[in-house]
C-alpha cells in the first residue's frame, strides 16, 4: 500500500468517527504532513477534542492530553529537576511535552507564563530547564483547542505564540443531516459499550508520516505560483494597495513564516487530493487557515466588526492569479 493510500485510509477512519467536520479532518492531516501545529477554535460540543483524540489514537506515537487551567505551572508541561538526596544531585524528570502528540485543551485558560513554556517546544523542538536542554521526539505536534464564546477567566494567546501555529481552524455547526448521523453514531457507541473506542485496526506509522512529508516537498510548484504566495502574504501588510476597501484595516500583517506555511500547506492539500502539482486553488484553499491568526486588526476595523477572514478574502480578490 502506497503512502498516499495509507493517508486516505487514515482520513476515512477519522471521518467514520467524526461526522460533519471534513474541513477540520483535512486540516489536521495537513498539519501532520507539514510538521506543523494546529489550533482549533469553535463552540463547545463540536467534537474538537474528540477529533484530535481520534487522530492521535490513529497515529503511531505517544499521546498526552493537557487540560489548561489558570493554576497550571510551566513545570507541569516541561518537567523539572528532582533533587536526589542520596547522592546530592539533580535528575531531570520529563513532563508531558515529551510525548509525540500533545492535545492542549482550552489553551487560552492558562496564564501567559505557561503559554510561553510552549514557545521553545513548538519552534525549537527542545525544552530548556535550568542549565540543561532536552530534545523532543522527531514526531512532535501540538494540537490546541479554544472556546471563543466564554472569555471570562481566559488569557488571549500573544501574537508571538499564535505565529508558531501553522493553521488556525474555525469549526462550525454540522448540517441537520450530519447531526442526525451523529445521533446514530453516539447511540451505537453506547450500545456497544465501547464509548471512545477510537483505535483503528492498524495505526499509521511514524515512518509513513515522514515519507509523506518528503513526498509533499517533491510536488511541482511553478515560479509564478511561488510569487503568487509571496504577493498574497505581502498584501496582508498593506491590503489597501490591492483593494481600496481594505485601507487602514490591518495594523500588522503576516510574517515570512506565513509564506512558508502557505507553501507547505498548499502542497499537502494538493497531495491529499491525489495531485503531483500545486494549483492556485490549493493556495486559496489554505490561505485563510494559515493567515487568520497572523493578522493584527486595527482599532477602526475592530470597531466596525471587520474580521481577519474578510480581509483575507479581499486580499485574495485583489491579488491577481497568475
Amino acid at each position: 500500500m502506497s503512502v498516499s493510500e495509507q493517508f486516505q485510509k487514515l482520513e476515512a477512519h477519522v471521518a467514520s468517527l467524526i461526522v460533519g467536520q471534513e474541513h477540520l479532518i483535512n486540516r489536521m492531516l495537513i498539519a501532520l504532513l507539514c510538521d506543523g501545529h494546529l489550533i482549533v477554535e469553535g463552540a463547545p460540543g463540536l467534537a474538537k477534542t474528540r477529533a484530535i483524540k481520534v487522530l492521535a489514537e490513529s497515529v503511531e506515537g505517544s499521546f498526552h492530553r493537557l487540560q489548561f487551567t489558570p493554576d497550571l505551572l510551566p513545570a507541569d508541561l516541561t518537567g523539572t529537576d528532582i533533587y536526589r538526596p542520596q547522592d546530592g544531585t539533580f535528575e531531570f524528570r520529563e513532563g508531558p511535552l515529551f510525548h509525540s502528540l500533545i492535545l492542549a485543551d482550552e489553551i487560552n485558560r492558562a496564564p501567559a507564563k505557561v503559554q510561553s513554556a510552549l514557545l521553545e517546544a513548538m519552534e525549537e523542538r527542545q525544552i530548556t530547564v535550568g542549565e540543561g536542554s532536552y530534545k523532543l521526539p522527531n514526531l512532535f505536534m501540538v494540537m490546541a483547542t479554544q472556546n471563543p464564546i466564554e472569555q471570562e477567566g481566559t488569557y488571549p494567546l500573544p501574537e508571538a505564540q499564535l505565529d508558531r501555529f501553522l493553521l488556525h481552524v474555525q469549526v462550525g455547526y454540522p448540517t441537520p443531516e450530519d447531526e442526525r448521523k451523529i445521533l446514530i453514531l453516539n447511540r451505537d457507541e453506547a450500545k456497544s459499550g465501547q464509548r471512545d473506542a477510537f483505535a483503528p485496526p492498524e495505526q499509521t506509522s511514524e515512518a509513513t508520516i515522514m515519507e509523506g512529508r518528503q513526498q509533499i516537498l517533491s510536488l511541482h510548484l511553478s515560479d509564478e505560483l511561488e510569487q503568487y504566495i509571496v504577493n498574497v502574504v505581502v498584501a496582508t501588510r498593506n491590503p489597501g494597495a490591492v483593494n481600496k476597501d481594505l485601507e487602514g484595516q490591518v495594523m500588522y500583517g503576516a510574517s515570512p513564516r506565513a509564506c512558508m506555511g502557505i507553501d507547505r500547506a498548499s502542497r499537502a492539500h494538493a497531495w491529499l487530493n491525489g495531485r503531483d502539482y500545486v494549483g492556485p486553488e490549493d493556495i486559496q484553499a489554505v490561505a485563510s487557515d494559515v493567515l487568520r491568526h497572523r493578522l493584527v486588526m486595527s482599532f477602526e476595523a475592530e470597531a466596525d466588526g471587520v474580521t481577519a477572514d474578510s480581509v483575507i478574502e479581499g486580499v485574495l480578490d485583489g491579488v491577481g492569479v497568475p
